[in-house]
């Protein structure tokens, strides 16, 4: 009984299977590639029939749909293929729930300040901390506070973003290093954490997120670069990811210029609608600062919905520019973006700033049947989205498959032609020959699954 139910599954996934690509090669059948008017040669390597080709912004740039419908995969015959686009969910982070951590101080002696603290550890069974010490005895008055050690252990998710809170007795910024480590042995560089707060017009300005790797670990080292600006913390929470999908990197565009609208106002035009998840300003003036919000919306006729906000400044400090430039979004789909920021700070110029932006790579797996050379196509916009979930175009889908997969990269540059008009009408007896033998395929799979369970099925 259980072979005939592992059996009948595998039947069943097969039928579906073969039906949902029936049905995504008719969605696309009557197309052609020079529907679309962007079209990059691809090159495979690794061992097929599925590959995977991480899709480059200057080639989403040319869809002419914001969800992507309007991309194929053509093989030398004409023929699209069975695609799936692997999309990294967007993070959300404004609505995800923070993950509140312990803290520990990590003291070294006054003349060891340009090495990392040693400390003494003490953890439970689960490798939660519960005490930390300095490694050597330090006499009382001679420590010096470098940093301060996170326990993420409880977390095991991939870490997105940090936000700390410090004692109201430093104003400033703060600038230090971000390290992790699974076993506090062997640390990690992820890089460096600016924060601030400042009284600014009789108002109180803050900075306290700092954007993470989307990495796992089960410890992070702070590390001031000045030791004695490091603050006494009074929280440490974490924003981590809610997939267990890797997170795809992230594509910055080329610079995209903008106008003034009115003073302390700035508007940019995105080339299309794109999931934005980060923009970078171009602060070019010294001793610029600008606290401001971010507004994006789609279209003229839709209304302004802010993004983000923050504190943009590029300072002088002791002979070196602290900068801050850039802004997290949510990563919704926008195609114009307004800045509007506290011009009694100074504001950004009299002209507005170039902005880079951000989006979250997509991958694309497509089934190759036929004869290559493939061309990745895009730029219809009458095209249907003909794309098909990952588990249905890999029968046998997991994460660990998808890294197996064969490799398809761009072999050029994208060629941009002219969308051809549509030929006079004219029976296609290559395609009605195809669509005969997929019908004929999924019948006889049906045939052979209702056998089977004829079959199993116990006679009284």
């Amino acid at each position: 009984m259980r072979i005939a139910f592992v059996s009948r599954q595998l039947l069943f996934k097969t039928v579906v299977f073969g039906a949902a690509l029936l049905a995504a090669t008719l969605a696309s059948a009557q197309e052609n590639l020079s529907d679309f008017a962007s079209q990059t040669p691809l090159k495979l390597t690794g061992e097929g029939p599925w590959y995977r080709v991480d899709l480059p912004l200057a080639v989403q740039l040319n869809s002419r749909q914001n969800s992507l419908g309007d991309l194929r995969v053509f093989n030398s015959e004409g023929q699209p293929q069975a695609y799936a686009l692997t999309l990294s969910p967007a993070a959300k982070l404004a609505d995800q729930p923070s993950t509140a951590v312990k803290w520990f101080a990590l003291y070294s002696a006054a003349d060891h300040t340009e090495t990392a603290p040693g400390i003494r550890v003490q953890r439970t069974a689960s490798g939660t901390v519960i005490e930390v010490q300095p490694q050597s005895d330090i006499e009382a008055g001679e420590e010096v506070l470098r940093g301060w050690l996170l326990d993420t252990s409880a977390i095991k998710a991939p870490l997105e973003q940090l936000i700390i809170d410090w004692d109201t007795e430093h104003e400033g910024f703060q600038r230090f290093s971000i390290e992790a480590s699974d076993d506090l042995q062997h640390w990690k560089a992820w890089g460096d954490g600016q924060v601030a707060r400042l009284s600014f017009a009789d108002e109180l300005v803050e900075q306290r997120e700092v954007a993470l790797p989307g990495r796992s670990a089960r410890y992070l080292r702070l590390l001031w670069n000045a030791p004695q600006t490091a603050p006494n913390l009074t929280s440490a929470q974490l924003l981590s990811a809610t997939t267990e999908r890797p997170e795809l990197p992230l594509n910055w565009s080329a610079p995209v210029s903008g106008k003034v609208e009115k003073p302390g106002e700035y508007v940019w035009q995105l080339p299309s609608g794109l999931p934005v998840e980060r923009v970078k300003f171009d602060i070019a003036q010294a001793n610029s600062l600008a606290p401001g919000t971010l507004s994006g919306r789609r279209s003229d006729q839709d209304a302004w919905q802010p993004v983000s906000s923050g504190l943009l400044y590029r300072l002088t400090q002791n002979g070196q520019d602290v900068v801050q430039d850039e802004l997290l979004l949510s990563g919704q789909i926008v195609r114009q973006l307004k800045l509007e920021v506290d011009e009694r700070g100074g504001g950004l110029g009299n002209e507005a700033p170039t902005v880079r932006f951000a989006v979250r790579a997509t991958q694309v797996v497509f089934l190759a049947r036929g004869n290559g050379p493939f061309t990745l196509a895009i730029g219809n916009p009458a095209a249907k989205a003909a794309n098909l979930p990952l588990s249905t175009l890999i029968p046998d889908y997991s994460v660990q498959k998808m890294n197996t997969l064969g490799k398809a990269e761009p072999a050029g540059s994208p060629v941009i032609v002219a969308a051809q008009p549509e030929p006079a009408a004219s029976i296609d007896w290559k395609r009605v020959g195809l669509w005969s033998v997929l019908v004929l395929g999924v019948i006889f799979l049906g045939w052979m699954a209702v056998s089977t369970l004829r079959a199993s099925t116990p006679k009284p």
